[in-house]
């Protein structure tokens, strides 16, 4: 059986001028990076054809046997392509982070996968490292003016950034700087936070334009006075120096799926510790140029899922017209407290504990008022009985079902999956977002608790309170939350499967990002700098003398 990797190397690629014309791009519009890429200069603002259907690919809690969210997306793409629905993909770029700890890469799997392969998941056109540069420059300048006379007064011991690394590295998770002397800075404690992580990536997926882009920049809170005052960029006078920076990087990425559909991937938020979602500008760009657009949210509906509806859909101005859940027989199975080594026998029991996982999910999309449809996403080792079991279970919830095979046929796999799709985006949808503006942050957090994950409240800390207090007289109070939680389970606890009932969540604290427009919860032992696993995926990944790369998924 052929890898991923060897799957994507043996299928012949369209130049990217092909693929450009296929979406409606003209050769002015784009900026070609190689053979197969290229930057985007497109404003949806300048074009007044009509917004194409949005469908929002989400799934339930993640396990270790693989959901394949990406890879139905990719797969849902080209079927609806096959149907002759024009369609583009909107996806998030992968970080190196998980390319070389556990997870892998992020372009699909089998034949529903996004290429060229090997270069999004390790470099693509740079937006990462343009993010890293600039986080990095951004600490820079504040501590610079901490040592050159601290003219802002910032307390040293209250900067609220953190410098960035697109790597898995827990040494760094906590550092001190300015060790040595006065000539080497002010000492301070500090540390690094992976560059999904940072909210410059935040900002980079939110902003609609350049001028947006240095108006979120401007509003970043450095940290606070001695006096308990915060500071701005736009107090350091450096907003202009940062968005230099990132000024290419704002430009979503064009490349294209395996069966040649139009695929923007663009920003790499993770949905575990910040919004999850693709950017701004990539949605809008396929809006306006597709008929449908298929993208995703990252992990489950609970993260991923829940932060696209609440955070990026008001910005986006149109919410998502049909909200796809992919489940799997052997995740669902997981959740009912199968172990990974036993997955490939079939287990009906434990297949039937699991869907309170599915249900849970189902549950808070449907509140959305959006149609949702579930895509059960088809292992080879799944057995008759147990996708009868899913697909009788989610028909008796009142949804339409479909099996995909993607990995194994590509979009001819869900051609079932794009038909009940197109028929759902027919239907009337009446969006109702989770809580409004004016709720107080204890309020949105209970919704998100009770609504979206199935707990009874919240808990908070002595440090998240006065730090609430903080923000309302501070007037942050109106801000959306944004949760950081583990995405294995709906709780915070990743060992709690399934769908666990009266839990609290509890939040040790809070990071305002102003610039990004949230506030961040941070919950359990959530960390915003991973750690690699005993054997990562690094260990696999060789290069020959040619120059090709095996072993990268």
């Amino acid at each position: 059986m052929k890898s991923d990797l060897e799957i994507a190397q043996t299928t012949e690629a369209w130049p990217i001028e092909h693929i450009a014309q296929k979406a409606g791009l003209t050769a002015a519009e784009i900026i070609p990076y190689g053979r197969h890429k290229a930057k985007v200069d497109f404003d949806p603002d300048q074009h007044s054809q009509e917004n194409g259907q949005l469908i929002l690919v989400t799934s339930i809690n993640p396990t270790p046997a693989g959901e394949g969210k990406s890879t139905v997306a990719v797969g849902l793409a080209d079927a609806l392509n096959l149907t002759g629905a024009k369609t583009m993909l909107a996806l998030r770029e992968p970080s190196l982070g998980p390319v070389m700890g556990m997870k892998g890469g992020a372009t699909g799997g089998g034949y529903a996968q996004v290429v060229p392969m090997e270069e999004i998941n390790l470099h693509l056109t740079g937006d990462f490292h343009a993010l890293t540069v600039a986080q990095n420059t951004l600490v820079a300048l504040v501590d610079n003016s901490i040592y050159q006379g601290n003219p802002l007064q910032i307390d040293p011991s209250q900067v609220l950034l953190k410098r960035a690394l697109d790597v898995n590295d827990r040494q760094l998770r906590d550092i001190v700087t300015g060790v040595g002397g006065h000539p080497n800075g002010v000492l301070r404690e500090s540390g690094f936070e992976i560059t999904a992580a940072s909210e410059l990536m935040a900002i980079l997926t939110l902003a609609t334009d350049l001028t947006d882009l240095q108006e979120r920049i401007d509003r970043i809170v450095v940290g606070y006075t001695y006096d308990q005052q915060p500071v701005t960029v736009a107090q350091l006078q450096v907003g202009g120096a940062i968005t230099a920076l990132l000024k290419d990087a704002l430009q979503p990425n064009l490349v294209q799926t395996l069966g040649h559909t139009p695929t923007l991937i663009h920003g790499g938020p993770f949905a575990n510790i910040a919004q999850g979602t693709n950017s701004i500008q990539a949605t809008r760009t396929a809006l306006k140029l597709a008929d449908y657009v298929v993208t995703e949210a990252g992990f489950g509906a609970d993260l991923g899922g829940e932060k696209f509806l609440d955070v990026k859909t008001p910005l986006l101005g149109q919410h998502p017209n049909v909200i796809v859940i992919v489940a799997t027989v052997r995740a669902l199975k997981m959740h009912g407290g199968v172990a990974k080594n036993n997955l490939t026998a079939e287990n009906i029991p434990a297949l039937t504990a699991g869907l309170a996982n599915l249900e849970q999910h189902i549950f808070s999309m449907k509140r959305y008022g959006v149609p949702v449809v579930v895509a059960v996403n088809q292992f080879a080792t799944d057995t008759d009985a147990e996708l009868k079991v899913v697909t009788d279970f989610v028909a008796v919830q009142q949804l339409k079902v479909a099996v995909a095979d993607v990995w194994g046929h590509g979009g001819q796999g869900a051609t079932d999956l794009a038909r009940i799709v197109l028929q759902a985006a027919t239907e009337p949808a009446e969006f109702q977002p989770l809580y409004l503006p004016t709720a107080t942050p204890v309020e949105k957090l209970t919704q998100i608790v009770q609504v979206i994950y199935g707990g009874s409240g919240v808990t908070l800390t002595a440090k998240a309170k006065r730090q609430l207090q903080t923000f309302q007289e501070l007037g942050w109070a109106q801000l959306p939350i944004i949760v950081a939680k583990t995405q294995y389970s709906l709780s915070d606890d990743p060992k709690k499967l399934a769908a666990p009932t009266d839990f609290k969540i509890h939040v040790r604290e809070f990071v305002p990002k102003l610039g990004a427009g949230f506030l961040v919860a941070l919950t359990g032992k959530i960390l915003t700098m991973p750690g690699l696993p005993k054997h990562p995926a690094a260990e696999q990944i060789k290069v020959d003398s040619t120059g090709k790369i095996t072993g990268l998924f």
